[in-house]
């Protein structure tokens, strides 16, 4: 938006609005009630616009809130042209957009077209026979030879993949809960819905969609291919030329399969499907082998520097990253990747230091910015997420006891970022003055958006700052990436070089003092942009740095 008036010789990328913007999600539910029902809705995001308004971000990305039985939280969609009525009206919606765009903000949806819920009007009429015309808008596989399911394919809730529909006398596939049926994309009428839906938002003054698991849509059922079919960019290019060209807007695709590769195909500059995707490769490297999420690797900085510094570099000329600690489904970043114990406030500046400087489009889940930890629930009876439910289910019956789960389920349950955004310290952190859905974090008492931005130092306000730095900083959008000490487990270190600017990054990512030997690559004086102790206007080839410090010190040569 303004990019394109701020000229630089060095650049040698096309230029696009949401290079420089940062981008906020909210989770609809959790983040502001109006009426006091327990449930956010949007006249609570309108109510909150300010906020976000002083916080500086561009864009805002909602999670579903089309009509919607709510059997994983919206991602089971009844009707992608209506509002949920518990989340508002289509009149509110509008008034979002509208109260949005004014403070030059733009609204993201979530486009959830690999699944429906099983009350959408088309799966309800495809149960109707196999003859009805809509029976091929999903996918239907007859028993196999012993009558059991067609064939071992997995839901990723857990459990098979395939309902049995008695009436029919056939299975259809349902990746996630057996109430959100799997769209049949190889039906060209599916793909014509889809698209005349995604233009009816358009039009209506969107800013673009986020696409929720993407890579799934070019599934091929018999042969066991769930992510990545071999039609997938077919489909996506039919959809970019449909829906997408000639339009000015963001796409972010979900894709937890993608490799820096593979990433090519959907951002590069010569196909252009999306504007980026979300890669999961610094999530996964610390899920256990055997029990997934619920069960956490240690900590290894060293491999996690390599994820990042690896898709910096692989996307660095083509394509463009996304940047991301947490989201809807993942825990907490504080709590995850620093120390929400002994040093909440300085851990989260660093791990938003460390993020915000790289090459990409940062996002910021709701919450992240006011530095909100994982929730400590004791009882399994505490949940919501359908994923967690049933998960406590299975295995548990595979022989892991009730605690270890629980255990596991505080670090990387998906409810541990869904417990209500924290605005004051007052009842339920003053998201609702009813009861909540979900029980709110007892820690809104000292940890919410209240206290922090009346506190200039807190970690509110180091973001404000990062994000304000994005717009005026060449070097932080297009700045080539350098990462060094990549062996070094507490320190992280690298720079960004654009022209006659060299952004350098260090960042103690311990919880103990650290003393570093720098190369002489990196020596210099230069103007401090941001810190999370004192300013540093010098790197000297040894340095000491406090737990949990980091800092950007920008050196013209």
């Amino acid at each position: 938006m303004t990019d394109a008036a701020r000229p630089n010789p060095a650049v040698n990328q096309e230029r696009h609005w949401w290079h420089s913007s940062t981008v906020y999600q909210i989770y609809p539910r959790s983040f502001s009630d109006s009426n006091g029902d327990g449930i956010g809705d949007i006249p609570g995001m309108i109510e909150r616009l300010d906020y976000l308004e002083e916080l500086g971000i561009d864009v805002i990305w909602l999670s579903p809130i089309y009509t919607s039985p709510m059997d994983d939280n919206g991602y089971d969609i009844a009707d992608y042209q209506d509002i949920a009525p518990e989340f508002g009206t289509l009149s509110d919606f509008d008034r979002l957009v509208a109260e949005a765009k004014a403070r030059g903000i733009g609204i993201v949806l979530d486009l959830v077209v690999n699944h429906t819920s099983d009350e959408h009007l088309w799966f309800a009429e495809a149960c109707k026979g196999r003859d009805n015309p809509f029976r091929d808008f999903y996918v239907w596989r007859d028993p196999a030879p012993d009558g059991g399911v067609p064939n071992e394919l997995a839901s990723y809730f857990g459990g098979s993949a395939w309902e049995f529909h008695a009436p029919s006398g056939q299975y259809y596939l349902h990746l996630f809960s057996r109430r959100q049926p799997d769209l049949n994309w190889e039906n060209p009428k599916v793909r014509a819905e889809v698209h005349r839906m995604m233009n009816w938002w358009l039009d209506r003054g969107i800013a673009g969609f986020r696409m929720d698991v993407i890579d799934l849509i070019g599934k091929q059922v018999d042969a066991k291919i769930t992510s990545d079919g071999p039609h997938l960019h077919d489909y996506l290019q039919d959809m970019h030329r449909e829906t997408l060209a000639g339009r000015d807007v963001l796409t972010v695709g979900e894709t937890w399969s993608v490799t820096p590769s593979s990433a090519l195909l959907y951002s590069g500059r010569a196909r252009g499907e999306l504007s980026m995707v979300f890669q999961f490769e610094h999530v996964t490297q610390r899920w256990d082998e055997t029990y997934g999420k619920w069960r956490s690797k240690p900590a290894d900085l060293v491999a996690l520097k390599a994820v990042f510094s690896k898709w910096q570099r692989a996307l660095s000329e083509d394509g463009w990253n996304s940047l991301f600690w947490g989201n809807h489904d993942l825990p907490r970043a504080v709590s995850r990747y620093g120390d929400d114990t002994a040093f909440p406030v300085a851990s989260a500046k660093t791990l938003a230091t460390v993020l915000h400087l790289m090459k990409g489009t940062p996002y910021i889940y709701q919450g992240e910015e006011i530095g909100m930890t994982n929730v400590p629930f004791q009882s399994i009876d505490q949940y919501r997420d359908i994923e967690t439910l049933n998960m406590y289910l299975l295995q548990t019956e595979t022989g892991l006891s009730p605690e270890a789960f629980i255990r596991g389920a505080n670090e990387n349950s998906r409810d541990n970022a869904r417990t209500p955004m924290q605005w004051t310290g007052g009842a339920h952190g003053g998201f609702t003055t009813g009861t909540p859905w979900i029980e709110a974090n007892p820690n809104h008492v000292t940890i919410n958006a209240e206290a922090a931005v009346a506190e200039e130092t807190s970690v509110f306000h180091h973001y404000r700052r990062l994000i304000a730095l994005r717009k005026t900083h060449d070097v932080i959008v297009y700045g080539h990436y350098q990462s060094w000490l990549d062996q070094h487990p507490q320190a992280f270190v690298y720079t960004r070089s654009l022209g006659e600017e060299r952004l350098t990054v260090i960042a103690n990512m311990s919880s103990e003092p650290l003393s570093l030997e720098l190369p002489d690559e990196i020596v210099g004086e230069g103007e401090p942009l941001i810190w999370t102790h004192e300013p540093i206007t010098a790197i000297g080839q040894s340095l000491q740095l406090a737990p949990w410090e980091s800092f950007g010190l920008l050196l013209r040569r």
